[in-house]
């Protein structure tokens, strides 16, 4: 049974049920905020501005240092650097001269960037300059071109450029966190542009590819989810009928690496649609927010619950003032309840847990941003998204809702494929659009909740486990200050459970013993921890989420705390 509609929900008052996603390209939302709003400023990198106006010329000139390097219409061009002005200006240049933008994490390896660049086929790679060795080190096995280098620090407000050059050891220590030697005949990227007149392009068509985002490295080999300019538009509409935000008062903290799909779309996209100023900060430093948040308080903080957290501590430890964020949207991975409370008690604001995946756009569901949201729900879908809960084996059969099953999506902001992986593609996405998420829920009260994810099931003795539920148990026993379930060989039990556990500072030691007693309170005996290793902290991702699939290798490999 299938119920090709998607289920009902209860949209909070004033947002719509549906979206009317204009026939534009996402360029269009940067040359209307240059007219609306030519001397709001655009970007803040830590007191360096940039206006609207400034923006879409910068953007203008960096388009032609693309198009005299060759890239046409169609090619891919890689960008792999931190958060930056220059990262924000080649991104709409590249889509300006309808070319591909690919992300990439600048701190990958060598072989990591290798296996990307050639799985894309990227003519083109505008890269920090400290990665620039792992790029040249992948040419032979890929189509680049080109490799044009970014200087970070070209990107400061003169004086801190200039402090940079005085013979002292931080300005040293500075310099050398931000800028790397570059071999003599790779150019400079601010050069290029200060030389370039601002191009004349044709908008590409809103149906053209704008994106390639790598989505899957924690599960297997990354592949390449493909973004429309429609997709990425819808998103940045839905974003907007969500959070209600007023045009041009919003300064969103750009605290997210663009590179994910999260950062990219609320901090680019997103904030452009809304004339709202981003502050960029190169990575998530406390003591950087906080400075910014003396210069240019914030409004908007898209985050993961391990950054709100270490931002609330830092801003007490300093006494200093979180009251201007109104609003604060956590993803990637569960919001904590004591999290929540703790923001919230800081700022006075709301934070929201969303839902997505690189292949949404991301964002697909979320809490209401208003006092009715539900902690420790996904909430509800975004205007134009349709939702079905179905029988995991069977994805054209669709289940009670209050009972669970995996979650299906569908909307404007669905992706259109795997990048040259048809078959990986057909088995995503089923007939009419519906994407498989691999993620199991329920509904509750009107509120859909995450179970966990299906790859990451354990199997033991026949019964399914979901990790996050012994996690979550976990997390509120004494002693423990975070936790990771994974699964093993486990012989004729199929997989055994194990707990992976990070222990509270002075905490004397938990043994499995104490673990199990702790988990039968609540679970079912199958779901009991049969093995307890004890870690000094879990592998996560550039965004914070604990990746399952690392603690696996080291629980195997039996790695040492």
């Amino acid at each position: 049974m299938s119920n090709a509609a998607g289920l009902s929900f209860d949209l909070p008052p004033g947002v719509p049920a549906d979206v009317d996603v204009p026939d534009e390209p996402l360029t269009a939302a940067l040359d209307r905020a240059a007219v609306t709003w030519p001397d709001r400023v655009a970007l803040d990198f830590l007191g360096a501005t940039t206006t609207y106006r400034e923006l879409a010329d910068a953007a203008a000139r960096g388009a032609q240092v693309l198009l005299d390097l060759g890239v046409r219409p169609g090619d891919r061009v890689a960008l792999a650097m931190p958060n930056c002005p220059s990262h924000v200006v080649a991104f709409w240049a590249a889509l300006r001269v309808g070319a591909v933008v690919v992300e990439h994490n600048p701190t990958y390896t060598a072989e990591e960037l290798a296996h990307q660049l050639a799985d894309s086929g990227a003519v083109v790679a505008v890269v920090w300059q400290k990665t620039v060795p792992a790029v040249l080190a992948s040419l032979e096995r890929t189509d680049v071109r080109a490799v044009v280098a970014v200087d970070l620090s070209a990107d400061l407000p003169w004086a801190k450029r200039l402090a940079l050059r005085l013979p002292l050891a931080r300005a040293r220590r500075t310099r050398a966190a931000m800028c790397g030697p570059v071999p003599s005949h790779v150019p400079s990227w601010h050069r290029l542009a200060a030389a370039a007149r601002p191009a004349s392009t044709t908008a590409p068509s809103p149906d053209d590819l704008a994106l390639l985002q790598y989505t899957g490295g924690t599960t297997g080999t990354p592949k390449a989810a493909m973004l429309s300019h429609r997709n990425l538009v819808a998103n940045a509409l839905q974003g907007h009928a969500w959070t209600g935000a007023e045009p041009g008062t919003e300064v969103v903290y750009g605290v997210l690496p663009f590179f994910h799909a999260f950062g990219l779309t609320l901090c680019l996209s997103y904030a452009v649609r809304v004339g709202a100023t981003l502050v960029l900060f190169p990575s998530f430093d406390p003591a950087l927010v906080l400075e910014a948040q003396r210069r240019r308080p914030g409004t908007f903080l898209p985050a993961v619950p391990p950054m709100l957290d270490r931002l609330v501590t830092a801003a007490t430890e300093a006494g200093a003032d979180l009251s201007s964020f109104r609003h604060a949207i956590s993803g990637a991975m569960a919001l904590p309840a004591e999290t929540a409370r703790r923001w919230e008690e800081a700022t006075g604001g709301l934070v929201v847990e969303g839902y997505g995946m690189t292949e949404t756009s991301p964002v697909a569901l979320g809490n209401p941003l208003a006092p009715e949201r539900r902690p420790g729900t996904l909430g509800l879908p975004f205007p134009g998204t349709r939702v079905r809960i179905v029988d995991q084996e069977d994805p054209t059969r669709d289940v009670d809702p209050a009972t669970g099953g995996e979650l299906l999506i569908q909307g404007p902001q669905v992706f259109q494929g795997y990048w040259q992986r048809p078959e990986e593609t057909a088995a995503q996405l089923l007939p009419g659009g519906w994407l498989r998420t691999g993620d199991v829920v329920r509904v509750d009260r009107g509120s859909v909740v995450l179970v966990d994810r299906m790859k990451e099931m354990i199997v033991t003795g026949g019964f399914k486990v979901y990790p996050s539920q012994v996690e979550d148990h976990l997390r509120g026993m004494p002693g423990i200050a975070d936790v990771a379930v994974v699964g093993v060989p486990g012989g004729a039990m199929g997989e055994s459970v194990v707990a992976a556990v990070v222990l509270d500072d002075g905490a004397s030691g938990v043994d499995l013993g104490a673990v199990r007693e702790w988990c039968e309170q609540r679970l079912a005996r199958y779901a009991l921890p049969r093995r307890l290793v004890v870690l000094t902290e879990l592998p996560r991702s550039q965004v914070g989420k604990v990746l399952r699939r690392v603690v696996r290798d080291q629980v195997l490999a039996g790695e040492p705390a």
